[in-house]
């Protein structure tokens, strides 16, 4: 997938003699696509989710390809799909292709998000993929002359029961033609889309191909060096684009001196209100053009309310925007107020960056009545949406100024994705800059914008209380969280007010309010989850503007959470473990705890054991869990704290993992332990560090992340399968419960609690000086 065309990414062969699927948009597809006239023909149809040809087609050797409206951001989602179809259709999985990404060729499945892949796109398929079944025994019934009940299927090939001898391909019966049959569509795009067909999808008791390792098909590309990413596209006539950043956030641009680049070779300076780029044919010219270009920039009011080092203490004494009771059962103060004993603690979380490994990029070509954007976006359908109104904008002051465009959104795999980074925000830079100079552009931030001007995961600050009775019972609990919206922009770049370069034109930013509560089934007599949400440092064309980073908002809420169900556990003179035993609710929940301890060797505690390993370093293990879109998890983890250098180490984790049906076991693995890798270390290494005037960490140096030494020696993870659920999603649920988890196990090994991510060295000697 992904081979580069002149204009276009050509994905399939077009199907020929009976048509192809529907594929295009309602716009001229020889332009759109870039193909001849006949091909234009071939796919001239406008995507229908009603019709089963939107989903499935085969060729005459009966390969079957999938058009799967999400994509693959390195986890292997695509070979899971292509194992549901495969069992449904009963072919060898290698016999089904995955095309995906692309706004022209596949149906929105709302992109990768909500680790809805395989939870919610995957099922879609399996009933696509049934009905297409249905439909293939039907026309086989009709050409061999004999009823459906006398039919089965083997590697694609239909045969008769009753006379084996009378058998019929799936590629002899409808290769290179339409299915032209329908499935019921609930109506709706984006996460939420389903199928349903006239056929069952096949009992889990019977499935022969979901439920193995099928090997991924993106590694050899990836090792080999054989993949084309976004950042290896190129078209015909493109051109280098660079961006000018102020100094000073939300600095507004008083003049730009044009004459200060005269001397490079085709440099083109583009200037819309505060968005300022330059374009050269050769990227290093470009590079060199953004370098030298005068801008004189008028910072009043520019910059923040406060700083990262009063960050905390800001959230505390600032009014909240909106302010929310998510959850309330019993009496919470009357509870507390008559308890024997009430304990309260707080937990601080920093803003932290997506930290992709290379920043963002874009190439966008405009065209007086079509655009067509490549984009690693997670969202490529909100990209190709988010250019088309960005284009009508009367803001712009471009060559064609609020032209109506039809626009095709292309994914390419990038450097990593966790949630609304910079990716989106490259894209509609280069949008801008291709319009304003006619010709296709490739846009491409540096390392410091990549860290600075990305959006950022929220900061919050975290207060629990709860109240004990005088046998040392837990009776009323209430926690709070209090922090930025993980809305300020939201997760799609659908619309201009929601991008960076949008705010720049000078649309204005339209914050929601959107935070979360712990997601597990405690019970406690007096429970209440609430939430208060702030308005954001600065609303317009800010670097600190947040948005969804893996786990939107798990992370931190549960690193509070957890955290203090081990703080409630101790007053009440109980193990940890037991203790969350005791009071969750759902079965579910309980055999992943007891799965993640029986895998671990977990040791009953009271108190923490501050046991020392043969180097004199601090050893402990902490337990944690929640729930997430189905999901459950359990994670223990084991610590090494060394007292002299501040190092914590998490050295060995132990999963309990309930994640329903279990399409890929090998691929699920991998996913988990990248969750695990990546909220470790957000939980050791990351925040976001800023001044009155700007972001100060810009690079791999003051925005630390984990590297290869830190990494666990052993991670160990126990399945619960579950078949009758279906598959829930596996992208996110492991980030949430691995900083509490971390936290316990720092506890346990020297008595001293951690309130504050990340635990640096430096917070880790501190600390520890004081025990």
């Amino acid at each position: 997938m992904n081979r580069l065309s002149e204009l276009m990414i050509a994905r399939r062969d077009l199907l020929k003699g009976g048509g192809a699927l529907l594929v295009t948009m309602n716009v001229p597809a020889a332009a759109l696509l870039g193909l001849s006239k006949a091909e234009a023909r071939a796919v001239a149809r406008k995507l229908n989710p009603a019709a089963l040809d939107t989903w499935l087609a085969i060729d005459g050797n009966g390969i079957v390809t999938g058009y799967w409206g999400k994509m693959d951001m390195g986890q292997g989602v695509d070979t899971a799909i292509a194992q549901l179809i495969a069992e449904e259709l009963d072919v060898a999985v290698n016999k089904v292709n995955i095309v995906f990404g692309d706004t022209a060729l596949c149906a929105d499945q709302g992109g990768a998000s909500g680790s809805s892949g395989v939870q919610r796109s995957g099922v879609a398929f399996q009933a696509a993929a049934a009905e297409a079944r249905l439909v293939l025994l039907e026309k086989a019934s009709a050409e061999l002359e004999v009823q459906i009940a006398d039919l089965y299927v083997t590697d694609g090939v239909i045969y008769a029961k009753s006379h084996r001898a009378k058998s019929v391909s799936y590629g002899k019966l409808i290769g290179n033609k339409l299915f032209d049959a329908p499935i019921t569509w609930n109506g709706k795009y984006g996460n939420r889309l389903s199928l349903e067909g006239r056929a069952t999808p096949k009992d889990p008791r019977d499935y022969k191909i979901v439920g193995t390792s099928v090997r991924r098909r993106d590694i050899a590309g990836k090792i080999f060096a054989t993949t084309d990413f976004l950042h290896h596209v190129t078209v015909p006539g493109m051109l280098h684009g660079r961006m000018i950043r102020p100094s000073a956030a939300g600095a507004r641009v008083r003049s730009v001196d044009r004459s200060s680049v005269k001397d490079i070779p085709g440099v083109q300076v583009v200037v819309e209100n505060d968005f300022v780029g330059v374009v050269a044919p050769k990227e290093w010219d470009a590079i060199k053009a953004a370098r030298a270009l005068k801008v004189e920039w008028d910072e009043s009011g520019a910059g923040f309310p406060t700083n990262s080092d009063d960050l905390f203490n800001w959230i505390r004494s600032t009014e909240p925007a909106m302010s929310t009771v998510e959850h309330d059962e019993g009496n919470v103060d009357e509870g507390i107020a008559g308890a024997a004993r009430m304990i309260t603690a707080e937990y601080e979380w920093p803003f932290q960056s997506h930290a992709r490994m290379a920043p963002a990029a874009g190439v966008a070509d405009v065209r007086d009545d079509h655009a067509v954007v490549w984009t690693d976006s997670q969202k490529p359908y909100d990209t190709a949406r988010g250019a088309a109104l960005l284009l009508e904008s009367p803001l712009l002051q471009g060559r064609t100024r609020r032209r109506s465009r039809h626009v095709r959104g292309i994914w390419m795999p990038g450097p990593g994705s966790y949630g609304r980074s910079d990716a989106g925000d490259g894209a509609m830079d280069a949008v801008i800059l291709s319009d304003a100079v006619g010709a296709p552009v490739r846009v491409q931030w540096t390392r410091s914008e990549g860290h600075a001007w990305d959006p950022k995961g929220p900061a919050s600050v975290v207060t629990c209380r709860a109240g004990l009775d005088a046998r040392g019972n837990v009776i009323a609990y209430h926690y709070h969280i209090k922090g930025f919206s993980r809305h300020d922009v939201n997760s799609r770049e659908d619309d201009p007010s929601e991008v960076l370069a949008g705010h720049l034109l000078g649309h204005t930013s339209t914050p929601a309010w959107a935070m979360r509560s712990p997601n597990d089934s405690y019970k406690f007599r007096h429970k209440r989850y609430s939430w208060d949400a702030l308005a954001p440092l600065r609303q317009q064309a800010s670097p600190l503007r947040t948005s969804h980073f893996r786990d939107p908002y798990g992370a931190e809420v549960h690193y509070a959470a957890e955290s203090f169900v081990d703080e409630m556990a101790f007053a009440a003179g109980t193990d940890p473990l037991a203790f969350r035993l005791r009071h969750v609710t759902d079965p579910r929940d309980a055999a992943v705890l007891a799965a993640a301890a029986r895998s671990a060797g977990w040791e009953t505690r009271s108190a923490p054991r501050k046991k020392r390993g043969a180097d004199g370093n601090y050893v402990g293990t902490g337990i944690a869990y929640a729930r997430r879109n189905g999901a459950v998890n359990a994670v223990v983890a084991e610590v090494e704290v060394n007292a002299n250098s501040g190092r914590v180490w998490v050295r060995r984790m132990w999963v309990g993992a309930d994640y329903g049906l279990i399409v890929n076991p090998f691929t699920l693995d991998r996913t988990i332990e990248g969750n695990l890798l990546q909220a470790t270390s957000r939980t050791l290494f990351e925040e976001v560090k800023f001044n009155h005037k700007m972001v100060e960490s810009d690079d791999w140096l003051s925005y630390p992340i984990l590297e290869a030494s830190d990494a666990p020696e052993e991670i160990k993870i126990t399945h619960i399968n579950r078949p009758e659920l279906g598959p829930r999603g596996a992208g996110e649920p492991t980030t949430r419960v691995t900083p509490p988890a971390i936290a316990n196990a720092f506890f346990d090994a020297t008595g001293v609690r951690m309130r504050r991510v990340p635990f640096t060295p430096e917070r880790v000697k501190a600390a520890l000086t004081a025990i």
